[in-house]
């Protein structure tokens, strides 16, 4: 069983009728209801929860954390965020999405701004697949399309990916490196790029593939309980 944790921050729904209609109960219920199987359970937190619902225990309990954030990046504590980043240095699984990109503890792992060009109209994107052959892309054709996203676009401020698997290509021209995983310590990270609050993305059965996919991929195949640099002694002393 892969325990999940999905972090939404929750303020879109509340305060947007239009994002609310959409995703009613919020964007963390909706991915949290496809994700919950038999080798998957779900917990979520938001914002609102102390300490963002992330404390040492949750994180503990977590193989891999989901994260979506936007408008309020800078109202996760930076303890918070430092506690996310050290959990994927030990082991855990983080799947970044959309806007997540500018969060705290994607930032911190990156180590770079994150930052990407962007346009809010509803483009149309296609969502290309670079290697068919990684398990995240299990399952999907030779592209997703999708009628409406926000448009991302390069350069995208980034360390230069372990696997490119997605470049999402917009109407408009541009093109994105849209799904990126990367290593970091004993942790898996994957960065997915569709997901806008203003349209329906978390109900489309490819992306719900992508997610469900990187769960599995995300899980921790090494955790340790501490971050140590410990003195050893020589062997056969």
């Amino acid at each position: 069983m892969i325990k999940v944790t999905v972090y939404n921050e929750f303020v879109h729904e509340k305060k947007d009728e239009a994002v609310k209609a959409i995703y009613p109960n919020g964007i963390h219920r909706a991915i949290a209801d496809f994700l919950e199987s038999d080798d998957i359970t779900v917990r979520t937190v938001t914002l609102d929860d102390p300490e963002c619902g992330l404390t040492d225990d949750v994180l503990r309990d977590t193989d891999v954390l989901i994260w979506w954030g936007h408008l309020a990046h800078n109202l996760v504590p930076d303890e918070v965020a430092a506690r996310v980043r050290d959990h994927v240095l030990m082991g855990m699984g983080l799947i970044v999405l959309h806007s997540g990109h500018h969060s705290k503890p994607f930032k911190l792992l990156m180590g770079t701004t994150c930052n990407v060009n962007w346009r809010e109209d509803g483009d149309m994107e296609r969502l290309w697949v670079c290697d068919p052959s990684h398990p995240i892309c299990r399952g999907i054709g030779r592209y997703i399309e999708l009628e409406h996203e926000e448009m991302y676009a390069e350069p995208f401020g980034i360390p230069e990916p372990e696997h490119l698997l997605f470049i999402g290509w917009y109407e408009g021209g541009e093109v994105f490196r849209s799904g990126a995983t990367y290593r970091r310590g004993n942790g898996k990270i994957f960065y997915f790029q569709p997901g806008h609050e203003s349209f329906p993305t978390y109900y489309n059965s490819d992306v719900q593939t992508v997610i469900r996919n990187a769960v599995h991929w995300a899980a921790p195949d090494l955790r340790v309980n501490e971050l140590v640099c410990p003195h050893v002694k020589k062997i056969g002393s």
